[in-house]
């Protein structure tokens, strides 16, 4: 299994529709880049969030998540608040063929701020708009810029086909459109 590089990404992008929309380019001038970089490709972050509140004083539970734990919010830009979190998603859709992995890691300008994106790999044959995990690490707001880079996708392609991928075990992210919450 090797990392993937450029003109392999756009390949795919171009006959498979790996990523939708596509940005051949990377694109820089006055933003926080995203598209084609050398042997990945830089996500946008969408204008939506959910931002995690303690308002109600939930507590944060994956196997019952309470809603009233996040505010939903729609911008240009995402003000998420000291030691705080948010969740988002990507600008691009995706459609992972049956042999390649991803991996997703924080843009530098970003890190630099103290924040730190998680997001999960990518698994063969998953697709839909990435879930993204933003956490602000510091003691002050932190800006999300919508429509900017936010990570960096990597791609990783195996000699063989997967013997079970994404889609064959009808996985609960499969095919997400919008931010999706933990479910069992």
């Amino acid at each position: 299994m090797g990392l993937k590089p450029d003109h392999w990404i756009t390949k795919m992008a171009r006959e498979h529709k790996m990523i939708e929309p596509f940005v051949e380019d990377q694109v820089r001038d006055g933003v926080i880049s995203y598209g084609v970089s050398s042997y990945g490709y830089d996500i946008r972050v969408a204008d939506e969030f959910k931002i995690f509140t303690n308002v109600y004083s939930a507590v944060v539970d994956p196997k019952e998540f309470d809603k009233a734990s996040m505010v939903d919010y729609k911008g240009e830009v995402c003000i998420i608040p000291p030691n705080s979190f948010a969740l988002a998603r990507t600008v691009e859709y995706f459609r992972i063929p049956r042999n390649v992995l991803t991996i997703c890691v924080g843009k530098s300008t970003y890190a630099r701020c103290g924040i730190i994106v998680n997001v999960t790999p990518f698994e063969p044959e998953w697709e839909g708009y990435v879930t993204l995990e933003i956490s602000n690490t510091t003691p002050l707001p932190a800006k999300i810029y919508a429509n900017e880079g936010i990570s960096q996708v990597l791609f990783f392609e195996a000699d063989e086909e997967c013997l079970s991928s994404y889609a064959d075990k009808k996985g609960k992210y499969q095919k997400q459109q919008q931010i999706m919450l933990p479910r069992l």
